[in-house]
């Protein structure tokens, strides 16, 4: 393989999505007790449920982890080739294995605290069918860090899988075939289309699946769920491929606004498909629907992650100190933020407030919070350096990281 020179610009925009990623994912957990369902879905279910925060949590919801692992991918071969098996090894068990074995029971303890204090209101508590302290394995509740503990999985499948086409192809003409094939895909108009298909063929064959599930979010358990492990893997696999070809992205960039428009078209199908079989669970032709709901969600999935990725690209090369602070902070922010949510979410649901000022409260206060909590507790910290990487002050400067540092995942 042909070493490629990094060029920065382009790693401040993709660092920037992988940031933003995380941070709409806060976003899309602060809608979730305002989503309107007949039965409640979450620990607390406002008494001012909202559409328009519906259709929010459902167009974040169908792209937003699909373009972080790609990114992740992405990132893991810059690492690998930068620190070799054994490096790469070493830092992803600080940045991703030491975060979820010390984080988890930290953060399981205060979301279950919050749990208790919502079941004392009407609209709140455990849910039907939540699983009972002790797990019965392989059921666990890996709550919102399940993608730390898919992460490993990914890293450690991909490692197993290098060094065994490393052993086997000791001339690389298979990697030079394969790398062949992922710029055609790329070159291809039909390159969303055709990343779609695997996670597409996954959703048609669940006989379970519904439009607002998306691809099954595998939080309560050790054994990883086959639609995650084909929808994230696939874009994991992608991103790491995609990096042995970096100008490869260019194309990304010079298509962002045709894959926008094509994103906005299927994820507004999408949502009114998965509408259609939630508010009539067998309309006439239900197959029909289902199986155009799960094109249309696969197709939705490509497109947008690619425009998101594109448009980073074409608007967010430069590097910006406040999108560099805000990529860094997104790690810790991520990990700390469900049980200060699900806190803010109960306290406000019985207030009778319009939904935005309940919204917009449960934001104004949370985010300030979290960003102090990283910026005097975390950025300068053991725990700064565990998550991204040491960092120093310079004559009173905050000091800029390498984009590799940053780009903890």
């Amino acid at each position: 393989m042909t070493h490629v020179e990094q060029k920065p610009e382009r790693l401040h925009a993709l660092d920037a999505v992988r940031g933003y990623a995380l941070l709409l994912g806060i976003v899309l957990h602060a809608t979730v007790s305002f989503l309107p369902s007949p039965t409640r879905i979450w620990i607390i279910q406002d008494s001012h449920p909202s559409i328009t925060l519906g259709v929010l949590f459902f167009a974040i919801h169908v792209f937003r982890m699909t373009t972080f692992f790609l990114i992740a991918g992405f990132f893991a071969h810059l690492s690998f080739h930068r620190r070799g098996t054994w490096g790469f090894i070493k830092d992803r068990l600080q940045r991703i294995a030491l975060p979820l074995v010390v984080g988890w029971p930290i953060l399981f303890t205060a979301m279950g605290m919050v749990v208790i204090w919502a079941a004392g209101f009407p609209n709140g508590g455990p849910l039907l069918g939540q699983p009972r302290w002790p797990p019965v394995l392989p059921r666990f509740p890996l709550t919102h860090l399940w993608f730390l503990y898919v992460l490993l999985e990914l890293y450690a499948g991909l490692l197993v899988l290098r060094a065994g086409v490393a052993w086997l192809d000791q001339d690389g003409r298979v990697r030079d075939r394969l790398d062949r094939v992922v710029g055609l895909v790329m070159l291809s108009r039909f390159a969303p289309a055709i990343m779609a298909l695997p996670i597409g063929i996954a959703l048609c064959l669940d006989p379970t699946w519904l439009g607002w599930l998306g691809v099954r979010t595998p939080d309560s358990s050790l054994v990883t769920n086959p639609q995650a492990l084909i929808g994230f893997g696939t874009a994991f696999g992608f991103g790491w491929l995609l990096h042995r070809q970096i100008d490869l992205i260019k194309i990304l960039e010079q298509r962002w606004l045709l894959n926008l428009v094509l994103a906005i078209v299927l994820i507004t199908a999408s949502f009114f498909l998965a509408v259609a079989t939630v508010m009539q669970p067998q309309p006439i032709g239900y197959s029909a629907i289902k199986l155009a709901g799960a094109a249309c969600y696969a197709l939705a999935i490509w497109t947008t992650t690619f425009a998101a990725i594109g448009a980073a690209l074409r608007f967010l090369s430069g590097y910006s100190a406040t999108r560099r602070y805000l990529a860094d902070a997104s790690y810790w922010l991520y990990l700390i933020h469900l049980p200060i949510l699900m806190a803010l979410q109960v306290a406000v649901s019985n207030l009778d407030w319009p939904w935005p000022v309940k919204f917009g409260t449960i934001l104004l206060i949370a985010l300030p919070l979290m960003l102090a909590s990283y910026q005097f507790l975390v950025r300068y910290s053991f725990i700064g350096t565990v998550l991204n990487g040491r960092r120093v002050r310079r004559g009173g400067q905050i000091a800029p990281t390498t984009a590799e540092g940053s780009a903890a995942m």
